[in-house]
């Protein structure tokens, strides 16, 4: 089975298109926040490169958040758009799994950090196991303080890992026994999206396009500025 894997939950802006064989076709871009402009192009691309037609696509699989609300809803939407028209089944996967896998060859904990704006972080623990990560804490929402002082309660040995990482690196960089992991694992890939979910394929683990939910943690910004200024008359 060929999957396409859709990723636009953060800055980062790509596709890849894979299966059995591994990664076929990987097409990214991180500059800017032009999600909707992007992918599409970017589909096209890749679906090119493999030299594979889009009615070959047995699965589509999408990054669900949680990250920029923007971002998240321009993938979803268009993951279940294309699952609707070909009439295959969906699989959504977490960012912050997708920041955690490509270190799973660790020895360390892994601890996933995605910038969330408005001086929060989204934030996951991890540990590898066989084959993978095994999540060990559901998703969070806080500060890069929280994230700090809960390492330092634990005193456990960590790679962190993401884009909230490096930006609130002055606080998260303090924790004893804690290491920063190469600025280009900073964004969920494509890449590691179709291995993972080649996966849950093998198990039937998917979901029909209209189940699909986002992972978010937290209002979107649009509705916290409405909530907020309402509050304010």
């Amino acid at each position: 089975m060929l999957i396409l894997g859709i990723e636009t939950a953060t800055a980062r802006v790509g596709c890849a298109i894979g299966g059995h064989e591994g990664v076929l076709a990987l097409f990214e871009v991180t500059r800017g926040r032009r999600h909707a402009e992007v992918l599409a192009p970017a589909i096209e691309a890749a679906l090119e490169r493999a030299a594979i037609g889009i009615n070959e696509i047995g699965c589509v699989a999408v990054d669900v958040g949680p990250g920029l609300f923007t971002g998240l809803r321009v993938g979803i939407a268009t993951a279940k758009s294309l699952a609707h028209a070909l009439r295959v089944p969906v699989i959504g996967i977490p960012s912050l799994d997708l920041l955690a896998f490509p270190l799973r060859h660790s020895r360390r904990g892994i601890v996933a950090v995605i910038d969330a704006r408005r001086g929060e972080v989204y934030s996951a623990r991890y540990r590898a196991v066989p084959g993978g990560v095994q999540r060990l804490v559901e998703p969070s929402v806080g500060s890069a303080d929280d994230v700090a002082a809960d390492l330092d309660a634990s005193g456990d040995e960590v790679l962190l890992v993401g884009d909230g990482a490096l930006r609130y690196r002055e606080v998260l960089g303090k924790v004893k026994r804690a290491e920063l992991a190469d600025p280009w694992l900073a964004y969920p890939s494509a890449a590691p999206l179709v291995q993972l979910a080649h996966a849950r394929a093998l198990r039937e683990e998917w979901v029909n396009h209209w189940e699909l939910e986002p992972l978010y943690l937290r209002k979107p910004d649009a509705e916290i500025n409405w909530t907020t200024r309402g509050a304010q008359r």
